[in-house]
């Protein structure tokens, strides 16, 4: 009981706690995490709890709703009462939970109703889940982007499963890369990729991403490009895996190693042969990089201040300096010293006009036996990137 008060505050804390750790809950156990719900044992002790305040304290909401989809609910891995017939009704099931106001549900609930069916709302005190069926699936995760913050989004296309003799929607191979810079993503549109664009420091929503790994093909290799990028599209791959496609996700950690792995696809390979060779490009494709710092940190090799210039080498940080010219050929200097016969630079757009053509000279005396290629990148936040293969 809190210090000093009595029975209506210690009911309502309980109440309140209970409600604390259910969201909590999603995170505690990978079957929870896996479907993006609460546990459900510790909703129906929710609904105890705030029925145990309601009466101790006299206080009745207007409107109460169960505060996490419970049993009676179809989980996402469960089979729905009535399944539609193959080919019929909305294409996808989306899901999520949903950081809102209570007040801004209504107008969600509006919105989704006028998008498909199946629509199931649940939830409160600002913590929702949302399920629909649609056809569009990008409006309904934007509707939640309107109403507050989705997360744990899931997208499953409903008019297959595998077994039933259904495919994707599209058939054929076809490689889905991942990017942020406008001159990235038309390398890898260049090379044949379709090109999923996400915001610089931010991960493509799930929804548009399991959204173009169907729209591409039944067999889809799949180009993260950048480390936070990667759970996303195991999670997205494995959505459209559900449908009967064939997806796997080459792990490359930067754009270079992407551009690396599409170097050598080969559509009239084998799949998994063709996923094994991307794979081995992309590993024996070194990478690092170029930014500036934002603020005073401590990094392995000192203290950075504001507008110092950091050199990056797969994810660490190697040199500090004042110009990005000097700390480039330092990277550079470091990354070729363990071999290497081909060199990738990337300029982005803060770059300085002479820095590739300085960079080249540098390699053609003292390395001349290297091949360098430079492409324009586009990217905002990294003066360079460099592969070293």
């Amino acid at each position: 009981m809190p210090p000093g008060g009595g029975l209506d505050e210690a009911v309502r804390a309980a109440a309140a706690g209970a409600r604390r750790a259910l969201r909590r809950t999603t995170g505690q156990l990978d079957v929870l995490a896996r479907s993006g719900v609460v546990d459900a044992g510790a909703a129906g002790l929710c609904v105890v709890l705030d029925a145990l305040a309601a009466v101790v304290t006299d206080e009745y909401p207007e409107r109460y709703e169960v505060p996490a989809r419970t049993e009676a609910q179809p989980a996402r891995d469960e089979a729905p009462q009535t399944a539609p017939a193959a080919g019929t009704g909305p294409g996808y099931e989306v899901m999520y939970l949903l950081d809102a106001p209570d007040g801004a549900v209504p107008a969600l609930r509006g919105t989704l109703d006028g998008l498909g069916d199946s629509l199931v709302v649940v939830g409160g005190d600002g913590l929702w889940n949302v399920h629909v069926h649609v056809d569009d699936a990008g409006a309904a995760i934007e509707a939640g982007l309107e109403a507050g913050r989705p997360y744990r989004i899931r997208v499953t296309y409903l008019h297959g499963a595998p077994g039933d003799g259904q495919h994707a929607p599209c058939v054929g191979r076809a490689v889905v890369a991942v990017t942020a810079a406008d001159g990235l993503a038309a390398l890898f549109e260049g090379h044949g990729a379709r090109v999923v664009r996400r915001e610089p420091g931010a991960v493509p929503p799930l929804a548009v991403l399991a959204e173009a790994i169907l729209a591409a093909g039944d067999e889809v290799a799949v180009l993260p490009n950048e480390p936070e990028v990667l759970a996303l599209a195991e999670a997205a791959a494995e959505r459209a895996r559900d449908t009967g496609a064939r997806i796997a996700v080459v792990p490359t950690k930067a754009s270079v190693q992407g551009l690396a792995a599409l170097a050598v696809h080969d559509p009239l390979r084998r799949f998994g042969e063709d996923v094994i060779e991307m794979t081995r490009a992309a590993g024996a494709t070194r990478f690092g990089h170029l930014e500036v710092a934002a603020g005073e940190a401590v990094t392995s090799v000192g203290l950075c201040r504001p507008g110092d210039v950091l050199g990056m080498i797969e994810g660490d940080v190697a040199v500090i300096g004042d110009r990005i010219a000097d700390v480039a050929l330092h990277v550079l200097d470091r990354m070729l010293s363990g071999g290497g016969e081909l060199v990738t630079l990337i300029p982005g757009v803060h770059a300085p006009p002479d820095l590739a053509a300085l960079l080249e000279r540098r390699l053609r005396d003292a390395r001349p036996d290297v091949e360098v290629g430079v492409y324009d990148g586009g990217q905002e936040r990294l003066p360079l990137l460099i592969g070293v293969e």
